[in-house]
Parts: C-alpha cells; sequence; structure tokens
C-alpha cells in the first residue's frame, strides 16, 4: 500500500514500555503507519501539529489532570484528528470526555478490537463504546493466560508486584533498587521469578501484564 494512503496513526500514553509495544504492534499492520510517540499532553499537541496524524491514540489520565484541555485544544485547532481515549479500566472513560473522543477502548481490550475500531473511525464509521470487549487475554494482543484483571488474582508476592509496578512505569533495575530500598541484584533475582511464575519473556511482556491486572500503581 503507498505510504501516503495509510492511516496516521500518533500515540499519546503516559507509560514508556506501553507506547513502545503499542508503535510495534501496530507498526506491523499493513495499512497503519505510526508517526510519533508522545508522553504527555503538552507533548502530543506539538507531535499533533507536526506529524499530522489521522488518528490519536490517547491515554485518558493525559486528559484527566488538566480538565478536557488537551481534547478542547484538538478540536479546535485540529479537527480533522479523531481521538480513541485509551481507559484503565472498560467502566471509565464516560461522560464528557468521552462525548468528545471518537471512540473509546479499555487498555484490556484484544488488539483486534483496537485494530477494527482505528479502521472504522478512520473510516468516519460510528463506534459504539459496547463494542469494546475486555476479554481474559493480555491487552492488544498479548498471550499471558488470565482470567481476572483483579489485582488478587495473581501469583505474585506484594514485593514482586511493587517490580512490576515499577518496570511497567520504565523504571531499569538501578532505579528500582532505590526507590524500594534493596540491591540491584534483589531486583534481579525478583524479576527472575516474576518471569518464571508469569511464563513472560522481557519487560514489554511483563508491562502488559500490569496493564492487564491494574498493576501500573501501587498504594
Amino acid at each position: 500500500m503507498n505510504r501516503s494512503n495509510r492511516i496516521r496513526v500518533l500515540i499519546g500514553d503516559r507509560q514508556p514500555i506501553f507506547r513502545t509495544g503499542l508503535n510495534q504492534l501496530l507498526s506491523n499492520q499493513p495499512g497503519i503507519s505510526v508517526v510519533g510517540e508522545a508522553a504527555d499532553g503538552e507533548e502530543t499537541l506539538k507531535l499533533t501539529d507536526e506529524r499530522k496524524p489521522s488518528i490519536l491514540l490517547l491515554d485518558s489520565i493525559l486528559v484527566e489532570s488538566p480538565g478536557t484541555d488537551i481534547l478542547q485544544q484538538l478540536q479546535q485547532k485540529h479537527k480533522s484528528v479523531k481521538v480513541i481515549l485509551l481507559t484503565p479500566s472498560e467502566r471509565e472513560g464516560s461522560g464528557s470526555l468521552g462525548n468528545m473522543a471518537a471512540g473509546i477502548l479499555p487498555k484490556q481490550a484484544a488488539f483486534d478490537t483496537l485494530l477494527e475500531c482505528i479502521h472504522k473511525v478512520d473510516a468516519g464509521e460510528p463506534w459504539t463504546n459496547a463494542q469494546s470487549d475486555t476479554p481474559a487475554a493480555m491487552p492488544f494482543g498479548g498471550s499471558i493466560n488470565s482470567s481476572s484483571t483483579s489485582r488478587e488474582n495473581t501469583p505474585l508476592s506484594f514485593r514482586e508486584k511493587q517490580v512490576v509496578s515499577l518496570v511497567s512505569q520504565g523504571f531499569r533495575n538501578k532505579e528500582i533498587a532505590e526507590k524500594m530500598f534493596i540491591s540491584e541484584q534483589t531486583v534481579k533475582n525478583h524479576l527472575h521469578n516474576i518471569f518464571d511464575k508469569l511464563g513472560v519473556s522481557d519487560r514489554l511482556e511483563l508491562a502488559l501484564y500490569a496493564i492487564h491486572k491494574n498493576l501500573q500503581s501501587l498504594e
């Protein structure tokens, strides 16, 4: 397909590993071109100006702190850009934010559902939020087996959950050790046990697991 005919997608999400994983998945799809990644609202608006995406996949958390300012600015300056909000759960994203977006999907939705949403929204077709599903699978096509998104239904100890949470936020082993007041070797030991328990092979899969189990932030 001619590159000019591809759907131009910009990803705005606060989690670096999630952005990278979603970028990799979408970049392998015919008819889709990922034009950039943004970590916050200001960068999202800047890249929208520069890269001219047709679809913006936007973490709903990024629009919650300053209210709906990001969406309002997009509507004022980039009316042709269609926004798909990615929410932490299927119960969130309704109300005024939902009314300002072309579509809403929970991050736990299957990757095929995300693709369907992107294509429908790009074509100007209506996307009913009820179409989004939360199957017993990893978000956006991951491979870990799970039947629940609750924090309780996991084989990990609380300390291991803390490590997973920090990994999902993009912290490296040395930074995790400093935040948890443990040695870097202990972090490595935790990661070895976590990988073994969950059957994951890298930090990206681990970050997706964290999103699926709502472990991105622990009190």
